[in-house]
């Protein structure tokens, strides 16, 4: 039976035999104890107390399909221990295409740090064990060897994740507490599957998850990127097929079921959530705030660091602060975790080292100060709007590469007089033409000037982890941070008050509203969160232009992007059309 969302069928392509994964091991149930100080291979973490592995336990979904998953847990039964949920289809247990040997000096995280079992993205066994915590790394539906066709997130992963949590919580080595654990889709699903609010799921950790497809990764604005998830979907295995996201999105670009069904209604969501964000990732922060911002339970906390999610996933001291956050709704623990500020920020210096875990009374920032920068002709940001009328221009449809150096990219800058903190959503707000076409798309990005003028990058993985010099950087998104970045097509101007928040408007993806040619239209076009730290003498950048400015993911998708543009894109300054920048201040 074809796959239908709503009243729209759902296109899906063949996914290659797990055979083809030269990590593959087979399907088989198989229980096995690692003894203490077991290594997988000379280069792993050893393991620090005996671990029952019990490989391929069948799970059984509400429409009788079957998913596997690996288990590893205290080898001693004495006590009932939770089960912490690593989902995804990348693989159960260090199999698959991702891992961090893909990125150069693996984010930071030697081999020695992980045991080598850990699901991508996900906690280790070998780490978590010790802690006195189950690891359940599931393959989901249509993944690997487990039965049916792979869902792209959406409301049925989220009724498989309730399935899959009630039948973990009744297992005899089960406490019958059960939490959601990583990053990215290991993020993603955990606000889908909170949102069905299965009883036994006690709390969440999305480690930087996007809660919204459409408008967060694959549409942005109303502009398809469709570079990466082509990338993601080419390395999953299975014995059926999966969801086709990119032939939907080149299908039918407008929001309509299908799309709907990927943003995850949080605000259904009733178990406490410690949501982690940072700003280096083009696919997670705007979901990873919104899920936070907009999840209506009481017990909620947000930390924002200032590195890459896999770095961060795998340090000490995040280990210690989620134990805490664990132990206190999965085991009952009366450890004062309360007491954890509800919203700690980074803020990025760029030229000297961030400030770590700012503490804020709530986010958004109460005492946020907006200030709008008027665009001059003369390549300047003023307080003051010019009074003539005028434009400046670029050639919208150069080839672009991704890699901080594309040319055809208007800058315009401001110089700070005294510190201060730029924390938020900036928004630009730009009155723009093109002669050539009846559309077009509109990409904006903030940057950091230094005193001298040199336009700064930021670099997301320390040295001292990384074993890399700043200048030997592979310039890639997960490792270089350059600033936020929005994006609009002029024919979804058209805003839509339901979704838009301060600073951040969101527009009506419904329907286009094409621009006759050379008539100057109002885009609004929201930025993501940043945090960026100034001294007096700093100075700001707006950039804008006809293609993506943040750096690829990886470098084979460079110039692997496109937009639909054509021609000249004029921004009128100054008068009646006189274009700004909002920008978020809090004083240090």
């Amino acid at each position: 039976m074809p796959l239908k969302v709503g009243s729209v069928d759902v296109l899906q392509s063949s996914l290659p035999p797990p055979e083809q994964d030269d990590k593959y091991d087979n399907a088989h149930h198989s229980v096995t104890v690692l003894k203490k100080g077991h290594r997988k291979n000379q280069e792993s973490a050893p393991f620090q107390t005996d671990t029952v592995f019990e490989k391929d336990v069948q799970f059984t979904l509400r429409d009788g399909v079957h998913i596997r998953a690996d288990i590893f847990r205290p080898a001693n039964d004495a006590e009932k221990v939770p089960a912490l949920v690593a989902w995804s289809p990348y693989g159960k247990t260090g199999r698959g295409f991702f891992c961090l040997d893909l990125v150069p000096g693996r984010v930071g995280v030697p081999k020695s740090r992980l045991s080598g079992y850990e699901k991508f993205e996900a906690p280790d066994p070998a780490e978590w064990t010790a802690r006195g915590y189950a690891v359940v790394n599931v393959d989901i539906r249509g993944s690997w060897d487990s039965e049916g066709d792979l869902f792209w997130w959406g409301i049925a992963e989220g009724k498989d994740g309730y399935d899959v949590v009630e039948e973990l919580a009744r297992l005899p080595w089960c406490n019958e507490a059960v939490a959601f654990v990583g990053n990215s889709w290991l993020g993603i699903s955990q606000w889908f599957i909170a949102a069905e609010r299965p009883p036994h799921l006690k709390c969440i950790a999305p480690f930087e998850g996007a809660s919204d497809i459409y408008r967060e990764i694959i549409c942005r604005g109303g502009v398809p990127c469709k570079a990466f998830l082509r990338f993601l979907a080419q390395q999953n295995f299975g014995r059926g097929k999966q969801e086709n996201l990119v032939s939907m999105i080149e299908k039918n670009s407008l929001l309509n079921d299908y799309w709907a069904d990927k943003r995850a209604n949080v605000s259904n969501i009733n178990v406490p959530i410690y949501a982690v964000a940072s700003y280096s990732t083009g696919l997670h922060t705007f979901g990873s705030f919104r899920g936070y911002t907009e999840a209506p339970t009481k017990h909620k906390w947000l930390r924002v660091h200032a590195t890459q999610e896999w770095h961060d996933l795998y340090q000490q001291e995040t280990n210690d602060e989620l134990q805490q956050f664990l132990d206190r709704y999965t085991k009952g623990k009366d450890n004062s975790w309360e007491l954890t500020p509800r919203v700690r920020v980074s803020i990025l210096r760029y030229n000297k080292e961030p400030i770590i875990n700012h503490v804020f009374p709530a986010w958004p920032i109460p005492a946020t100060k907006n200030e709008q920068l008027y665009l001059c002709p003369n390549e300047m940001l003023l307080n003051v709007p010019p009074s003539a009328e005028s434009q400046v221009s670029y050639k919208s449809d150069v080839p672009f590469m991704q890699m901080d150096s594309d040319p055809e990219e208007l800058k315009f800058e401001y110089t700070f007089r005294d510190a201060v903190y730029l924390v938020g959503n900036a928004q630009a707000t730009l009155y723009m033409s093109c002669l050539e076409h009846d559309d077009f798309d509109v990409c904006v990005q903030l940057r950091k000037i230094d005193r001298n003028g040199k336009v700064l990058q930021n670099i997301n993985i320390p040295s001292k982890d990384s074993g890399i010099q700043d200048n030997d950087v592979e310039r890639i998104n997960s490792l270089v941070y350059l600033g936020p970045s929005g994006y609009l097509r002029a024919s979804h101007r058209a805003l839509d008050s339901e979704t838009s928040i301060l600073n951040f408007p969101e527009h009506d993806y419904t329907e286009q509203r094409k621009v006759k040619p050379g008539t100057i239209v109002r885009l609004d076009i929201g930025l993501w969160q940043t945090g960026m730290a100034f001294e007096g003498g700093e100075g700001l950048m707006l950039k804008i232009s006809g293609h993506s400015m943040t750096l690829a993911e990886f470098p084979s998708l460079r110039g692997n992007e496109s937009m639909e543009n054509f021609g000249t894109h004029h921004v009128h300054v100054g008068g009646s059309t006189a274009s700004y920048l909002t920008i978020p201040l809090v004083t240090t």
